[in-house]
């Protein structure tokens, strides 16, 4: 046995991959653990879309390899929703290519533009894939800090300071994930301005944009987005549908044809039913995000009385499906991680895994029923 590639010594098992075989081993034991830990929406898809899988799933004909760029009709359901929410005009033929979810285009994008020993701006908190995917790729990553006063700008007088000469990727995430912080058009002008500058190619990745945001935005809404970024979206937390694996990136056709011939050779398809689904989430109307966001933000009411209970401080400005709790002076969250897990049987995330920047705060998700929450803080006033 001559062992591993090096490149697996650059990364750690995914955060939650490790802690939740933890908690279901807790509730295997007959723990009642309540997890408000992980984002994948617990809400159901509208019955629209389950009916459109189950109807294709019975046609003998739906099963097999499908095209790797998907159906065309998926493509203009995805033009056209980025048309109606966004006010941005793309060509469904080659500026859009459906991913097996948006993760999958982390790891695709990075592969399509990255070489060994290129930077890439990776903001501190952050997801931490996009990390992750940098060091496997034996690439850089340099982190860069956001103003969370300001809707979470990058800090641009410090990165104008920086050596970005050997900078090829940028990553920026609004509403920002792990804070909701909500950014804002200026910020995207900002950072395209930056990006052209620069020459460095930013990739928005932008999940989270219709959940209790009253001002969803796509770079490309942006003059020049277009030039300088692509974008990922997806169907999980919007249309409540994580383990369908359904997301897209947006852009220039070229860059886009680049992320395909990386793709291509990963995957052979996604199956037809789950494409005729996306297709019926992809129109609904506005009454959906409307009765969604009412039920988030019930929620987020209740997850702000129990912060409140552990003396955590948070900006009711935020968007996005997380609450971003800063402990108090002194206090390890770390401890309270624990303390909740161990002796009130609550789980929640520490702010440490999505970087430096988070090590005094704890992050809650609303992907839990109201009655859950309210049984969380009886069990914090027990």
């Amino acid at each position: 046995m001559k062992g591993f590639a090096n490149r697996i010594n650059s990364v750690e098992e995914y955060y939650f991959s490790a802690k939740l075989r933890e908690v279901n081993q807790m509730m295997a034991e007959g723990k009642p653990v309540i997890n408000l830990g992980i984002g994948s929406p617990d809400l159901a898809p509208d019955r629209a879309v389950i009916d459109a899988l189950k109807n294709t799933a019975e046609n003998p004909k739906a099963h097999g390899y499908q095209s790797y760029q998907g159906i065309p009709e998926l493509r203009v359901a995805m033009a056209e929703f980025y048309s109606r929410e966004y006010g941005v005009s793309l060509n469904p033929q080659n500026e859009i290519l459906p991913l097996i979810g948006s993760k999958e285009g982390i790891l695709h994008i990075s592969m399509a533009f990255l070489n060994p020993g290129d930077q890439v701006l990776i903001p501190n908190p952050g997801y931490p894939t996009y990390s992750s995917v940098t060091k496997l790729l034996e690439a850089e990553p340099v982190f860069y800090h956001l103003d969370l006063e300001k809707k979470g700008r990058p800090n641009f007088e410090e990165l104008e300071t920086w050596d970005l000469s050997k900078v090829k990727l940028m990553w920026i995430n609004y509403p920002h994930m792990p804070t909701g912080a909500s950014g804002s058009t200026q910020i995207l002008k900002e950072l395209i301005d930056f990006a052209k500058r620069h020459q460095i190619i930013l990739v928005n990745d932008n999940p989270y944009s219709h959940i209790l945001n009253p001002e969803p935005l796509s770079i490309f809404k942006v003059e020049g987005g277009k030039d300088v970024a692509l974008e990922l979206n997806s169907l999980s937390k919007t249309f409540n549908m994580p383990g369908w694996r359904i997301g897209m990136l947006c852009g220039r056709a070229d860059w886009v044809e680049a992320v395909l011939k990386i793709k291509s050779n990963m995957d052979s398809g996604m199956f037809l039913g789950l494409q005729k689904g996306a297709i019926a989430a992809l129109n609904l109307g506005k009454s959906w995000f409307k009765d969604q966001n009412q039920e988030y933000s019930n929620r987020r009411n209740l997850i702000w009385k129990l912060a409140d209970q552990l003396n955590l401080s948070y900006d009711k400005n935020s968007t996005g499906l997380f609450v971003w709790c800063k402990t108090p002076e002194g206090k390890s969250p770390e401890e309270l991680v624990d303390w909740l897990l161990y002796e009130k049987n609550i789980f929640i995330t520490p702010g440490k895994i999505f970087g430096s920047e988070g090590n005094q705060y704890v992050r809650f998700s609303l992907c839990m029923p109201e009655f859950k929450i309210l049984e969380a803080i009886n069990r914090i006033k027990s």
